[in-house]
């Protein structure tokens, strides 16, 4: 078994990034500036989008935070984002998510220009990556593929199974792993809340990313020898021996699961890290696409 390091991908991921930010500023180009809009003060999402700014400082990156309380209007943040849309000096901008309630977080996602969508949540790019055209690629499928790809991981004409199909993972990299490139190539199932016999359908996967959010659903038995195991859940579950009282458990019961495995990713420190870095490589690529129209 061989653990899939997702912190050591991302480090040297942003050391690329950082080198071409480098060589942009000796061109005398406009370094990438990557806004974040938080709503609320969730802890999860706080955490993630201070880890966002931390990012962008090591690769070179220009960095803002705009912050709305919880009862910001529907109205005020899609003003915001119209001001974003317009702003030149802006290369790319994301509202983290989850919303309060009383927004539509549909309506706040297709408002933002897919130019600018470097979480590449916006149809249209959600659309162009289905069917193969240049587009900015949702975050952590585009993780997920980096990794595979950087293990060297044989992805043609394996079976891949996902269990679920959120609109952020599950249907993304199912449809990326179906694409006619590497990693790609796959014959691809997926499985969700209303499928039957998911244990069967799980045990003849080669490849099986688990991203259905309930903590350690996949089991020894889910999972055949030598199977390569992606893990995108991130739970956090009560424990009271550690001083913040909780840990980031994932999808896959790991210590039972893993010595079946050819390769697996650890929770955390396995698709997470990528999923922040992946929002730098877009920023990157819309400066880039940017640029060009």
């Amino acid at each position: 078994m061989q653990l899939i390091d997702g912190k050591l991908i991302a480090s040297q991921v942003k050391q690329e990034i950082a080198q071409e930010v480098l060589a942009m500023k000796s061109k005398g180009e406009a370094i990438p500036h990557l806004v974040a809009v938080l709503v609320g003060h969730d802890g999860g999402s706080e955490t993630y989008v201070a880890s966002k700014i931390t990012d962008c400082e090591e690769v070179g990156f220009k960095s803002s935070l705009i912050r709305y309380e919880d009862d910001v209007t529907e109205a005020e943040l899609l003003s915001t984002i119209d001001k974003l849309n317009k702003d030149a000096s802006v290369t790319g901008f994301i509202v983290q998510l989850p919303l309060p309630k009383h927004i539509d977080e549909q309506k706040i996602i297709e408002a933002i220009d897919p130019k600018k969508d470097v979480d590449g949540f916006h149809p249209v790019n959600v659309g162009r990556t289905l069917i193969g055209l240049p587009s900015l690629v949702s975050a952590t499928p585009a993780g997920i593929l980096e990794l595979l790809k950087r293990y060297n991981i044989e992805t043609s004409g394996k079976h891949c199974v996902v269990i679920g199909r959120s609109n952020i993972v599950g249907k993304p990299v199912a449809g990326l792993m179906m694409q006619k490139t590497y990693p790609g190539d796959a014959t691809v199932t997926v499985c969700h809340s209303r499928s039957k016999n998911i244990t069967e359908i799980c045990r003849q996967a080669d490849i099986l990313i688990a991203a259905i959010g309930q903590p350690e659903f996949v089991k020894a038995e889910m999972v055949k020898e030598g199977a390569v195991v992606i893990d995108v859940g991130t739970t956090r579950v009560p424990c009271p021996e550690r001083q913040r009282g909780w840990k980031l458990t994932g999808d896959v019961k790991f210590d039972e699961v893993a010595p079946k495995c050819s390769y697996i990713t650890p929770v955390p420190g396995g698709v997470g890290p990528m999923t922040r870095v992946e929002l730098l490589k877009n920023t990157l690529l819309a400066a880039k696409m940017n640029r060009r129209s």
